[in-house]
């Protein structure tokens, strides 16, 4: 007979890479946590293919410049021979859009850039960002089975960036504004939601979990495919009919208001909802700025960052939906939303352009 005390098997991670200083502090990091423990290390792609040849395991991580063979040519050979969840660790993903695309479209489940030991809160906040991508990954839709449950650490919410929203008060019509959140998965997503829009969209502000210096080759990548303008938000970018803004890595992106046009601010802060940027600080701003003439859309993505602030969308009255299941890559985000009924209601990934072009219709408040 099992025991329902009996704490779940950790994630099992093999880290490739040819430096030994990274398999070292990537080791490091992983073994620090509870639930996830590094079965093993490969300074190249053959010796990581005999590993898992020997013993598949739950996530790999792994760089793109390595001798013998490029890590994406693996990566790709992986997903075509063997899929196993994977997490690309690599410096050239910063630099250029097309590398980011690339691993991307190959199969990668998270890209990661390459952990610096510069200060204590660095690498503290590098260790949390590695730890739930593996997280993350584990539960990524490659295979059969559902996510083992994980440790969860304490977070802070979106109290640290701004306060509570006051009640409700009625709010003057306005040009609409689209909300997006997402995470694990949601570059894939993004891309598909945003190819189909017209070049007369509401405006769109986006939150998407990624780490500082990818999300502008991501937002150059998607404005030379996208009908629509797509651009890494600066402070102060206006938010506009046929524009979206993409929320910078490592920073918080709030929706402002001055008088009947919406603005966007750029700010530092501590993580909130375990994130840099947030999907609740983004959503929460957005209730308070633009209530009814708002509209709330969370997607895939693990955790529940967002929920709580689809939730306090809808109480001032914004339409809100959230993906389904069947078509997230990881379906923890728009879950917890659902569970909190902050989603007036669940759509597919094919349907959500849909949903961001629909007339707006009033929402009653929750």
């Amino acid at each position: 007979m099992s025991n329902p005390q009996a704490k779940p098997d950790p994630i099992r991670v093999l880290v490739v890479d040819d430096s030994a200083s990274v398999r070292q502090t990537l080791t490091t990091i992983l073994d620090d946590a509870p639930d996830i423990a590094v079965v093993g290390t490969a300074s190249d792609p053959f010796a990581a293919a005999r590993r898992i040849q020997a013993d598949v395991p739950d996530v790999i991580i792994l760089d793109l410049e390595m001798p013998r063979m490029d890590g994406l040519t693996f990566l790709r050979k992986i997903m075509a021979q063997r899929p196993v969840p994977v997490i690309v660790c690599s410096t050239l993903t910063e630099r250029g859009s097309q590398t980011l695309f690339d691993v991307l479209e190959a199969g990668a489940v998270d890209v990661l850039p390459k952990p610096r030991v510069d200060t204590r809160q660095f690498l503290l906040e590098s260790s949390t960002r590695v730890c739930d991508a593996v997280r993350a990954a584990a539960g990524a839709k490659l295979r059969p089975g559902r996510p083992r449950p994980r440790a969860v650490e304490a977070k802070l919410t979106a109290d640290a960036m701004m306060p509570p929203p006051v009640a409700h008060r009625r709010m003057v019509e306005t040009d609409r504004v689209i909300c997006i959140g997402a995470s694990t998965g949601g570059t894939e997503a993004l891309r598909e939601v945003l190819e189909a829009l017209p070049v007369d969209c509401p405006g769109i502000v986006v939150v998407q979990h990624m780490p500082e210096g990818f999300t502008a080759a991501f937002a150059r990548r998607l404005d030379g495919i996208c009908a629509i303008e797509v651009k890494e938000a600066v402070d102060g970018d206006v938010v506009m009919r046929g524009r979206a803004l993409i929320a910078p890595g490592n920073r918080h992106l709030l929706l402002q208001r001055t008088g009947t046009h919406y603005h966007v601010a750029v700010k530092d802060g501590p993580l909130v909802s375990r994130h840099r940027p947030s999907v609740d600080v983004l959503f929460r701003s957005a209730a308070q700025a633009a209530g009814p003439n708002a509209r709330g859309i969370i997607m895939t993505g693990m955790g529940d960052d967002g929920a709580a602030g689809l939730l306090e969308m809808r109480r001032a009255g914004a339409p809100t939906a959230a993906q389904d299941e069947d078509s997230c890559v990881v379906f923890g985000m728009p879950k917890a939303a659902v569970e909190r009924g902050a989603a007036v209601k669940v759509v597919a990934l094919a349907d959500i352009h849909a949903e961001i072009t629909r007339p707006w219709a009033a929402t009653p408040v929750a």
